[in-house]
């Protein structure tokens, strides 16, 4: 473990992990300082508690003070070119992720999921099969509850189950999960990759860099990506392919779920029996069944899980009908591909809602899908224009404007209901499917999703 007893930490950010780390920094005895660029309400907040509790702090920009430390921690909002990332480095300073600062003091098992989709539903419903085993466990990281919020409270039983981003993997060192898991690798996040799928992979990659041959990588058998990064991995490898058998992983064979794992076959149940439906939950159902296994659940837990999960907050997620209009909430989806999978779900016309703060989206893979499923689309927030250039030549697509600068901006949202509610008609589903970060109207893509469910439970 690494020791920070009377070392001099910079946290920058004073959101979740920021916050979440700081704590934990200090109650390992570090010199703390935290510095958000930020002036929001909640920031303000966030800021105030920390000093109450001891913690040299400021906001609205990041001084000088910010170097006076020979190790900075950065929240996952904090973009790899940031200025004040690239002066750290400049200057010599070790620069990291609150989940490596967190695994530093971790006794218990890592599993980590990583992918530009599933990974929520994966690893929710890997937490749910653990909580029915009645084993003992924790799930944090970019799925809601900071690493370093909970891993104090984690012993040698304790199962940590993390979702883990990119831009976490990305300033990670000594990180080791006992078991990593990679969903797939599709195109995500261009903008802080310099348009590059080969920097972006690579990224995603480091989930297993520190792995050995001790520990376990599982892997998505039909992602091309994924593939061409698991060639290096020193780690035992398991795959999980809905489309052909594997011989070591889980796979589809006469519609019932098998793996084969330790040298034995197992069948866990029929595919139909699957709660939560569709192509790509079965796959984050494989990747969770192989995840639970090699940590010692046994089939019958599994199978009951699966047969009972209903799936994740804010990931299509059914609001409220009204007027014969179903309201979806996917503000989860923030890739085109999570679009992909949210239209493919509907066998009614979609007046689809998308926009937010762009990430270099390639929308030419979802133009067919788009002409044959939605009626009309509601392009908002920042990237509304992108929206437009796009889709308006295949399908009805009226612009919302940003209304005032207020974040969260409830009544840009409140105005984008009211508009896709005009556009749809009885049997018609309105479908909350980004495609976008939410970064520009809110904080995060939870902040979002609950501020459309509230404005639509006032329909």
């Amino acid at each position: 473990m690494n020791s920070v007893e009377g070392r001099a930490v910079t946290v920058i950010g004073a959101e979740r992990s920021g916050v979440s780390v700081a704590r934990l920094l200090k109650k390992e005895n570090a010199k703390v300082f935290v510095s958000d660029f930020g002036k929001s309400e909640r920031t303000l907040k966030n800021i105030a508690d920390l000093k109450k509790e001891g913690i040299e702090c400021e906001y609205g920009g990041h001084s000088e003070r910010v170097y006076r430390c020979s190790l900075m921690v950065i929240s996952p909002g904090v973009p790899t070119n940031a200025p004040v990332v690239v002066e750290a480095h400049k200057r010599g300073i070790q620069v990291i992720a609150e989940i490596e600062v967190a695994s530093w003091f971790c006794k218990g098992s890592i599993i980590a999921i990583t992918g530009s989709n599933g990974k929520t539903t994966t690893t929710t419903l890997l937490g749910r099969i653990l909580s029915d085993a009645k084993k003992k466990h924790v799930v944090a990281g970019n799925i809601g509850t900071a690493f370093s919020s909970v891993v104090l409270d984690a012993d040698e039983e304790t199962v940590v189950v993390l979702e883990v981003s990119s831009f976490q993997l990305d300033f990670i060192d000594t990180f080791r999960p006992k078991i990593a898991v990679i969903m797939n690798i599709t195109q995500n996040h261009m903008d802080r990759y310099e348009h590059s799928m080969e920097k972006y992979a690579s990224s995603k990659a480091r989930i297993f860099k520190n792995q050995t041959a001790d520990d376990v990588l599982i892997a998505n058998a039909g992602d091309f990506w994924t593939m061409e990064k698991v060639k290096s991995a020193t780690s035992k490898v398991l795959y999980f392919s809905t489309r052909q058998k594997v011989s070591n992983g889980a796979f589809v064979e006469d519609d019932i779920l098998k793996t084969h794992v330790l040298n034995t076959d197992y069948s866990i149940l029929n595919t139909q029996e699957i709660s939560i439906k569709g192509e790509h939950n079965l796959q984050n159902a494989m990747a969770a069944t192989l995840a639970a296994q090699m940590i010692g659940v046994g089939p019958a837990y599994i199978k009951a899980t699966l047969r009972n999960f209903k799936g994740v907050e804010h990931r299509q997620e059914f609001v409220r009908e009204v007027n014969g209009i179903k309201y979806i909430n996917n503000s989860k989806a923030t890739t085109v591909e999570a679009v992909e999978m949210a239209l493919k779900s509907y066998d009614e016309p979609i007046v689809l809602i998308m926009g937010g703060k762009d990430k270099g989206n390639d929308y030419t893979t979802i133009y067919d899908l788009v002409k044959k499923k939605v009626k009309a689309i509601v392009a908002t927030g920042y990237s509304a224009d992108i929206i437009v250039s796009n889709f308006s030549d295949k399908v009805r697509v009226v612009k919302v404007a940003t209304i005032g600068d207020a974040i969260p901006n409830i009544a840009s949202m409140r105005k984008t209901i009211e508009t896709a509610t005009q556009l749809a008609d009885k049997g018609d589903v309105v479908l909350l499917s980004p495609a976008c970060t939410s970064f520009d109207w809110f904080v995060d893509y939870e902040e979002r999703g609950e501020v459309f469910k509230q404005l639509v439970h006032h329909l």
